[in-house]
């Protein structure tokens, strides 16, 4: 099933409905090649249709946040920014602090510290969601 058909499903059983203004926002993302701030996606949205606002905006990546369909990450410099997740599920993120970037990588790879901090503090992580902040291996480097 498609992330359409996903967010229509989930919008139904909270009595929602997909609007032409949703869907608008769903379209965009699909078309981001990886992530983008609030005022990109509401830029592009504008060259759809000028007459979604940018509080549609917010309502609408919350709903998909909700739902698990999108991603959001802070890299710290005040502008969140948003992945459309589709069906690939969560995933960790590697957020560089010098450059910026956002680097993406399979949750299994917290596996461990999940486990760990199960055993050792009684504490259940939710690792789909965590941002890592570091230095990418090209920052690293220079």
């Amino acid at each position: 099933m498609g992330c359409e058909k996903v967010f229509v499903q989930q919008l139904r059983e909270r009595g929602l409905r997909l609007t032409p203004q949703r869907e608008m926002v769903l379209s965009v993302l699909h078309d981001v090649d990886g992530f983008a701030t609030v005022d990109e996606i509401y830029r592009r949205v504008q060259q759809i249709s000028t007459s979604v606002d940018l509080s549609t905006i917010y309502r609408t990546l919350d709903l998909l946040q909700e739902f698990d369909l999108v991603a959001c990450v802070d890299p710290g410099d005040g502008q969140r920014r948003y992945e459309l997740l589709g069906l690939h599920g969560p995933h960790l993120h590697l957020v560089c602090s010098a450059c910026g970037a956002v680097t993406g990588a399979p949750s299994d790879v917290a596996a461990a510290l999940g486990v760990a901090l199960r055993e050792q503090y009684g504490f259940h992580a939710d690792l789909e969601h965590l941002s890592v902040p570091g230095l990418c291996a090209a920052c690293a480097q220079g």
